[in-house]
């Protein structure tokens, strides 16, 4: 076990994840969230992402198999998503209600896909070619410590940045996120109907 331990590989595993996961470009959209009374617990969305990516790690697909859904099918749905989650940051209005639950919005769309995306997930997947399994999951759990101390500390962040500056984020990350979500609808649907 401790001859897979590589210092570099964990970093670079770090890197890899915490580039795509991309939780500070995400500030502007849990505050958008939040600003509209939609509740996000830290430890619940950080939790419920990194169980479903060391899920999606092991038996991810065998998963998708076992409810006859392909990668590509996976990504287009957290596409969508995505989608709606941009438009509202754009345009400042509410497409998702905001229904009753205990969870409030912790899970979706903040532990997935805005944690835990398709894109995310793919790519942890990937690092398995190159990188020890050990060494993936401790740059994994590295990144979900930063998710859950940005996620609980939102209001801080908040108040150091000002309403204006989040304003300008909010629409500038709405289209980047928009931009995301086509790029990720646009690459897999043709596989999705190609492969029909």
């Amino acid at each position: 076990m401790f001859q897979l331990f590589n210092l570099i590989e964990i970093f670079s595993s770090f890197l890899v994840m915490f580039a795509i996961i991309d939780i500070t470009g995400s500030i502007p959209i849990f505050l958008s969230m939040k600003n509209q009374g939609k509740a996000i617990k830290p430890l619940q969305a950080t939790l419920v992402a990194l169980a479903l990516f060391v899920i999606f790690f092991y038996v991810g697909d065998a998963v998708l198999r076992l409810f006859s859904i392909d990668a590509p099918s996976f990504a287009v749905a957290g596409a969508a998503v995505l989608f709606i989650l941009s438009l509202e940051m754009i345009t400042g209005h509410e497409i998702i209600k905001n229904e009753a639950s205990t969870s409030g919005a912790s899970i979706v769309p903040v532990a997935f896909p805005l944690i835990a995306g398709p894109g995310a997930i793919t790519a942890l997947i990937s690092l398995r070619a190159e990188y020890a399994d050990l060494n993936i999951m401790i740059g994994l759990l590295l990144n979900i410590l930063i998710d859950f101390f940005v996620i609980r500390h939102l209001d801080k962040l908040e108040r150091w940045l000002g309403n204006d500056i989040i304003y300008v984020f909010r629409k500038f990350f709405g289209v980047v996120l928009l931009a995301i979500a086509v790029k990720l609808f646009a690459s897999n649907i043709p596989i999705v109907f190609g492969s029909k």
